[in-house]
């Protein structure tokens, strides 16, 4: 039975449940013609046979005292949340006779609620606070399972290795930290085999992306509460680039705006860094976050040379950004095109040069010429001139950094720069051939290398989510061991089929 199937009767589910046992014992005996386990459960009582787990006589260990547990929630992420996933999950857990569990990242239940008549017989199978339910501490369930391929997961009574968890039936979803990616927890609603209703999962799949959002929300008004208290150390800086930093590494404003990637790994007690592009900047430990600057005494930039800084974020799905000096302006298609193609040929293009690049040949050069002038409205007639068109001033364009760490070799550092393909709606030749360029030059890169870590980023990366080689290249390269193998090998699974 998938995830997807509906199961419309208690009786069906006994006879589910039967079959089920059936597969269990052929499976975990000598082999028989029951038929087999789903592919996310073989593959989990795989990984908790190797954990040497017991399938008949196994009790989960209980790690934290009742009085230890007010601390770890109250130091929890999930605690902001848990007054959503109550209005979602309690009120129905209670009529349904389940449970509603929160564990922490590392399997830890650290909430329970849900239907009082039912609580006790969980109490005495284990599902209480403080207990650990990960694979290799109780075998296939669902919330272990869930957190070890990171994606929600359905276990049904003798889906579970441990045989006293076969008249239960259990739906579990990772919740995932929106600053670091990294999993938090995981939701689970667990009952009896004979009350698993078919839209458990989606439901909570659903509240789980509900709880991200909200997690989403309280760190984007945190984001700009750092911002404005410690935005002042920043301008402080009186001309020198910089940039304040989350917590998590995470930059939340820079000057100018372009200079500094994403994310900027900070090790604990460090006072340098040294960024991808070689500059080394001064580690300042705020009380929210880190200021990063140069070293004292370098060159300040003057304001001439600061308003008249072109920065270009052209890549990824989101609209294009064109920063000039302190000022960012989203940008439409037409104008980004423009911009890219004078910043691959800084020397400048004739008129007709430019319109055959941008529009083929059937372009002309009257339209090019109302595009022009309206990007010199916005850019300022001194950073973009004609007879022939060209700029002033080298953008710092996120395509250009690419291109360079590419033909340097310096694989991480360019697809540290790509956020994506190089304006994906765009059809104009220029941009199209650099965008194919970029696309299969990182790529063929990535793939030449034997590097787990580069590739795991680039399966992760907009330009290989739909890309088999990709991943099947990945699961060449992970150990056997690599947690993160079983996710992996499910993406690939789904672009196979």
């Amino acid at each position: 039975m998938g995830d997807g199937d509906a199961v419309s009767s208690a009786d069906e589910l006994v006879a589910d449940a039967n079959r089920l046992r059936r597969i269990y014992d052929d499976d975990l005996g000598s082999g028989g013609n029951a038929g087999s386990p789903r592919s996310v459960v073989s593959d989990s009582w795989q990984r908790s046979l190797a954990a040497l787990v017991d399938p008949e006589n196994r009790t989960p260990p209980v790690v934290y005292a009742p009085e230890d547990l007010p601390e770890l929630r109250e130091g929890h992420p999930l605690r902001e949340v848990m007054p959503l996933l109550r209005r979602t999950l309690v009120s129905i857990a209670d009529e349904a006779m389940h449970v509603m569990l929160v564990t922490d990242a590392d399997g830890h239940i650290l909430w329970r609620d849900g239907a009082h008549g039912l609580l006790r017989s969980a109490d005495d199978v284990g599902l209480f606070e403080g207990t650990r339910w990960t694979e290799d501490a109780i075998g296939t369930n669902a919330m272990g399972t869930a957190l070890a391929v990171d994606a929600p997961v359905r276990i049904h009574s003798a889906e579970h290795l441990v045989r006293a968890y076969h008249d239960w039936t259990c739906v579990a979803a990772p919740v995932h930290d929106p600053d670091t990616g990294s999993i938090v927890g995981a939701i689970d609603i667990s009952g009896p085999l004979h009350t698993l209703h078919p839209a458990l999962v989606q439901l909570v799949s659903a509240t789980a992306q509900l709880a991200e959002n909200q997690l989403r929300v309280r760190l984007a008004i945190a984001d700009e509460r750092l911002r404005v208290r410690n935005m002042p150390h920043l301008t402080g800086l009186h001309g020198l680039e910089g940039a304040l930093l989350s917590q998590s590494g995470r930059v939340i404003a820079s000057a100018p705006y372009g200079r500094f990637p994403e994310r900027v790994r900070v090790p604990e007690g460090t006072d340098r860094v040294r960024l991808q592009d070689g500059r080394e900047m001064v580690v300042e430990s705020l009380s929210e976050g880190y200021l990063l600057h140069p070293e004292p005494g370098r060159r300040r930039v003057r304001a001439t040379e600061r308003a008249s800084g072109i920065a270009l974020r052209f890549t990824g799905a989101g609209t294009p950004l064109i920063t000039i000096g302190e000022r960012e302006a989203p940008a439409s298609l037409r104008p980004a095109e423009i911009l890219t193609a004078l910043a691959l040929h800084p020397g400048g293009l004739s008129g007709e040069q430019l319109t055959l690049m941008l529009y083929g040949d059937e372009g002309n050069p009257t339209t090019l010429r109302g595009e022009i002038h309206r990007l010199r409205a916005l850019l300022g007639t001194d950073v973009l001139l004609t007879r022939p068109y060209r700029l002033t001033t080298e953008p710092d364009a996120d395509f250009l950094r690419v291109r360079a760490a590419l033909r340097a070799g310096r694989v991480g550092e360019a697809l540290e720069a790509c956020h994506g393909p190089l304006l994906p709606r765009s059809d104009a030749p220029a941009v199209r051939d650099l965008r194919d360029e970029l696309t299969a030059g990182l790529r063929n890169a990535v793939l030449a290398t034997d590097d787990v870590e580069l590739t795991h980023r680039f399966a992760e990366h907009p330009l290989a989510e739909e890309d088999l080689q990709a991943h099947e290249r990945l699961l060449e390269l992970l150990g056997p061991d690599d947690p993160r193998r079983a996710a992996v090998a499910a993406r690939a699974k789904r672009l196979l089929d």
